[in-house]
């Protein structure tokens, strides 16, 4: 067998790894009051209920929620003494739902009631055949996988915190939403919303990917009646001066939007050459979608069903890299759909701020008990 080795030539005459081109790519995320992200929070209040009493707790909790009522139900194995229907009414009450009318012409609901909605507990323990193959009779450093499985992590330069804009942009823009919902800014917000946006971008000879400009922006957020609802009607017990104003009309609710979320998330998200993300964004070319339905007062669990793990590339990059299909919420580190997946995101991370590559996938694979 003959081997024939050739020196390595320099970066400017070696073959380009791909094609240069620019393409478009989207991403989504939704907010805090969408029902299959209430039910991820419904889920990690009760984890976090467990770990802080007993941190060797083993949690697998999902949530469902339809109008007004929520179920917990799973596997929990833990010495913590749990409230599960306070743990559930207070994280309800934190994301905003303080109303439900069992009307879909009503403009009084906000899609679920923190103080009188059913819950419904249906929790057992673990099973003990996967508790023997994990942790039982284990020394907690030898603590094997809870299940098999395999997890991805991603990493990027096209931002400084590394993360896919796309998908950074999208989740921004829910929390600027969420932000100015509960500050007062846009107090006639509601908790329920959804975001989109696409971006153009230019694929190096490297591989590696760069942002050109921000090629759509979709907003999709619950509100109060536009033109009628007054902040005190809107806020639960608030009694202010202001109490009487009144919500702005639909078109004026869509350009205060784009003023205190749009261009207020842009200014704050720092891309890889040190400038702001406002600086890829053009008013007058960008397509801009603001309620494109036109009209978002029922939401939250009134509008749509929900359940745990039903956002998990919301949960991580958008589309980008690569997803092995478990869900986070509710899960104890034993659980590696959750711990994994955070490992191979900071290796991911490591590498490219480390400038060993400009894009990163990492992936790890399991089995059950090893």
């Amino acid at each position: 067998i003959f081997f024939r080795c050739k020196m390595a030539e320099p970066a400017t005459k070696r073959p380009r790894l791909v094609q240069e081109r620019e393409f478009l790519f989207s991403s989504e995320s939704v907010n805090e009051g969408h029902p299959d992200k209430l039910c991820d929070q419904v889920s990690d209040s009760v984890l976090d209920a467990c770990l802080a009493q007993d941190p060797l707790s083993k949690v697998a909790c999902e949530t469902a929620v339809k109008d007004n009522m929520v179920m917990v139900l799973g596997e929990i194995t833990t010495q913590a003494k749990l409230d599960y229907e306070a743990i559930v009414r207070t994280a309800v009450r934190n994301i905003g739902f303080d109303s439900f009318v069992d009307a879909l012409d009503s403009v009084d609901s906000k899609g679920l009631n923190c103080d009188d909605c059913e819950v419904l507990v249906r929790i057992n323990k673990q099973s003990p055949d996967i508790a023997g193959g994990v942790h039982v009779g284990r020394d907690e450093i030898d603590v094997g996988a809870g299940d098999q499985g395999i997890m991805f992590g991603y990493a990027t330069d096209e931002t400084e915190s590394t993360m896919p804009l796309t998908h950074y942009l999208a989740t921004r823009l829910g929390k600027t939403l969420t932000e100015v919902r509960k500050d007062g800014t846009l107090w006639w917000l509601r908790p329920d919303g959804k975001t989109q946006v696409t971006i153009k971008y230019k694929q190096c000879a490297d591989g590696a990917v760069e942002p050109l400009m921000i090629h759509t922006i979709l907003i999709s957020t619950q509100h109060c009646e536009p033109g009628k609802r007054k902040k005190g009607e809107e806020i639960k017990g608030y009694t202010g001066p202001d109490a009487d104003e009144v919500a702005p009309s639909m078109e004026q609710m869509n350009e205060l939007m784009v003023q205190h979320v749009v261009i207020r998330t842009l200014q704050n998200i720092t891309l890889k050459n040190g400038q702001p993300a406002l600086s890829i964004f053009d008013r007058n070319t960008c397509h801009l979608h603001m309620n494109p339905s036109q009209k978002f007062i029922i939401g939250g669990p009134q509008g749509d069903a929900g359940l745990t793990g039903r956002k998990i590339i919301i949960d991580t990059y958008g589309g980008w890299g690569a997803h092995g299909g478990g869900a986070f919420s509710g899960k104890d580190p034993t659980k590696v759909d959750r711990s994994a997946a955070y490992i191979t995101r900071q290796i991911a991370k490591s590498i490219v701020v480390s400038k060993l590559a400009r894009r990163a996938l990492v992936q790890l694979s399991y089995a059950i008990g090893v």
